[in-house]
């Protein structure tokens, strides 16, 4: 009777054992992970080298977060956007296009801010004997290239420069126009023009042209570039952290490295 009572403590004593051991054994809780998201970012073509590079830094520390980018013409993207193309945020080379959209309710308010500043420049051929606007109506340009004032805000601050140093009107019949600030590029590059007028961030990233001169103080509107997330966009949240991570020292540290001012908050 004894011997059976000890047999039963036994294996009672083994049975809580190989509890206890495979509890143990149980691998942990899988850790949650985000969900992924595919944000649509439109913004201006002078912004393409900055944005592909912090693309890359974001997608480390948000691996579950794919950014699709659709640069191009601020005006165009802004049209886009009205006509219902998909976008999460939308980042203009001057205020005029996110006024537009706003006054249309089309971007959160909230979300509104002034990221960067640039600079409006003078480029010609790196041989080229120009050697500043006043050149510009002589015998020296015989095509200038420009963005298309009404769409591309850098044609718009050309304007205003090329106005206010009583330009306009000489350089008329040799202007080019072109569908965006990186095709002015373009066309001085294959000296399809002689010279152009772009932003000091396109110039910096062309070995094929020089800077001749910065257009004169005062003598254009600020170049501003504001960024919003868009008011029908399926993925707001992470939207407003995308754009919280462009205000961020990471990415003002590529956007510097490109030329850009990074606007305080």
């Amino acid at each position: 009777m004894k011997h059976g009572k000890w047999l039963s403590r036994i294996s009672l004593l083994f049975f809580l054992v190989a509890t206890l051991l495979s509890g143990c054994g149980s691998p942990p809780p899988a850790k949650e992970t985000a969900a992924p998201v595919n944000l649509t970012v439109s913004a201006a073509a002078s912004l393409k080298d900055a944005l592909t590079e912090i693309k890359d830094l974001y997608g480390k520390e948000k691996p579950n977060a794919t950014i699709s980018y659709n640069f191009g013409a601020s005006g165009s993207l802004q049209q886009q956007i009205e006509q219902g193309a998909p976008a999460d945020i939308f980042i203009s080379a001057a205020p005029k296009q996110m006024d537009d959209l706003q006054a249309k309710n089309l971007i959160d308010t909230t979300t509104r801010k002034d990221l960067l500043e640039n600079k409006v420049v003078l480029i010609s051929a790196k041989d080229s004997a120009i050697t500043g606007f006043s050149d510009l109506a002589g015998d020296k340009v015989k095509k200038l290239a420009l963005g298309e004032p009404q769409s591309v805000p850098a044609g718009k601050y050309a304007q205003e420069v090329l106005t206010k140093l009583n330009l306009a009107e000489g350089v008329k019949e040799k202007t080019v126009l072109a569908k965006d600030v990186r095709q002015v590029l373009t066309y001085v590059e294959t000296a399809n023009a002689e010279a152009g007028i772009v932003y000091e961030t396109d110039a910096k990233v062309s070995d094929k042209v020089k800077i001749v001169t910065r257009a004169p103080e005062g003598s254009h509107s600020p170049v501003l570039y504001p960024g919003a997330v868009i008011k029908d966009s399926k993925n707001a949240k992470e939207a407003g952290e995308f754009l919280k991570y462009l205000q961020g020292p990471a990415a003002k540290a590529v956007f510097e490295k490109y030329g850009f001012t990074v606007l305080s908050k």
